[in-house]
């Protein structure tokens, strides 16, 4: 008897539906009791309040994409959770809408304690059959969300004709031959469409990417440096980024622990906090993960103290002829690599997608509110592919729950506050957002007493 507990990913673009799919599930019943990990591409957390309370467990990860650098998080979680086994029957993983699919497939295939007791029971993409040819040739999300799926349910079914259906189907296919598809409205799909698949089809990942056993990381080059008594400077030049994070630590263990073993090791450094140094700083060889600031013209310098003398391994966010990195002896001589290692890195967004989050106390006057989020919607809706968030509407003694996506609007009473103090919690994602411009338009609809 299998023993591992089953994984179910749900992915699909922002607005896809997720969440009412998620409720529908936590609703259903099936018998099964289910952890849940949220993760959302956004600067305010919001989704825990548009999901419906539940005895699951819900965890949720802010501000990242769970395929990258907050794959460390994911581990870390599935790792807690196992540590409480009788609790649940099987986890869920809800992605943010900007997630590749398939890196968090990959970490259930090569981290061992993971494969041990874990198993990918399958990927359920959803897919807005109102909004999709708006992303899927722009998007390379979009396109891995369809390609890795096992399933896929064709959602908002309603909102289009049979024909422009058959049309969208029809290229999902072809992006896609072995997944099946299923047409839905508001999520309201079977349960053997979503739970007990049977297991996520490796054979298919590996045609779509023969790479998609190797790992992926936050790092795109690791070298092995032999730092004297007296220290050591690194140089880097401008480059793509104005910054660069890096990760320097001692070599422990020498040339019996490979580059690429340690990697998996130093990978969750990457997803904690950074440790922000400008030019002339120091940079510890402590395995603290540090921010090198590389905003000023000309070579940037940072000191590699006295105490690092030994061997160390240096991890950097970039390939190093990108900055034109070097180390040298504090009398100016090159330290070339003993060794290194170049990495395949985590996939990049689409830089212009960005998020912005407005938070306000006090109340909102519900005519204002409606008329202005109607005119922007309207006026912008073509480049904010996501709007969700709570209200308190004055006069309302619940919470008001509402999302967008593109120009369609919905919203209902959410039920009440509980233990909860009233405010108001609004995340935008899309392109060309206006900060300023939309906190003084929320600002204008609050009641000012």
């Amino acid at each position: 008897m299998n023993s591992r507990v089953p994984v179910t990913v749900l992915t699909g673009f922002l607005g896809s539906g997720k969440t009412t799919l998620l409720n529908r599930i936590l609703t259903e019943n099936h018998g099964q009791r289910i952890a849940v990990i949220e993760n959302e591409f956004g600067e305010i957390g919001v989704d825990q309040d548009l999901v419906i309370r539940s005895d699951e467990e819900i965890f949720e990860m802010n501000n990242g994409c769970i395929c990258c650098t907050v794959r460390g998080d994911l581990i870390r979680i599935l790792g807690n959770l196992m540590k409480r086994r009788d609790k649940f029957d099987r986890i869920l993983i809800e992605t943010t809408g900007m997630a590749d699919p398939g890196p968090v497939a990959q970490t259930f295939f090569v981290d061992d304690e993971v494969r041990e007791e874990l198993s990918l029971d399958g990927v359920v993409t959803l897919v807005d059959a109102k909004h999709l040819e708006q992303h899927l040739d722009s998007s390379d999300e979009v396109r891995s969300q369809i390609a890795f799926a096992d399933v896929i349910l064709l959602n908002k079914i309603d909102l289009v004709t049979p024909e422009q259906a058959d049309a969208i189907e029809a290229r999902l296919h072809a992006m896609n031959g072995m997944a099946k598809i299923r047409r839905v409205s508001m999520g309201a799909a079977a349960m053997s469409d979503i739970l007990d698949l049977g297991g996520f089809d490796l054979d298919r990942a590996l045609a779509v990417k023969p790479t998609f056993l190797d790992p992926e990381y936050p790092f795109e080059w690791a070298g092995v440096i032999r730092i004297p008594a007296e220290g050591a400077v690194l140089s880097l030049a401008e480059g793509p980024d104005p910054e660069m994070d890096c990760v320097l630590m001692p070599w422990v263990g020498g040339s019996a622990v490979p580059l690429r073993e340690l990697a998996e090791r130093v990978f969750p450094k990457f997803s904690g906090d950074a440790s922000t140094v400008a030019s002339g700083g120091v940079v510890p060889a402590d395995g603290t993960l540090c921010r090198l600031v590389l905003t000023d013209s000309g070579t940037k310098s940072f000191r590699i103290s006295a105490g690092a003398g030994g061997d160390c391994a240096l991890f950097t966010q970039h390939l190093p002829e990108e900055f034109s990195l070097a180390v040298r002896t504090p009398a100016g001589e090159p330290i070339a690599p003993m060794t290194e290692t170049r990495f395949a890195a985590a996939h990049e967004h689409d830089d212009t997608v960005s998020s912005v989050g407005v938070e306000f106390a006090g109340a909102v006057d519900g005519k204002k509110i409606n008329e202005w989020l109607s005119r922007l919607l309207q006026t912008q809706g073509a480049d904010i592919f996501r709007m969700k968030g709570l209200l308190n509407i004055a006069g309302e003694k619940d919470r008001f729950v509402f999302q967008g996506v593109h120009m369609l609007f919905d919203g209902q009473p959410g039920g009440p506050w509980g233990n909860q103090t009233p405010t108001n919690r609004l995340v935008f994602i899309g392109r060309n957002l206006d900060r300023q411009e939309l906190e003084s338009g929320f600002r204008a609809c609050l009641v000012h007493r």
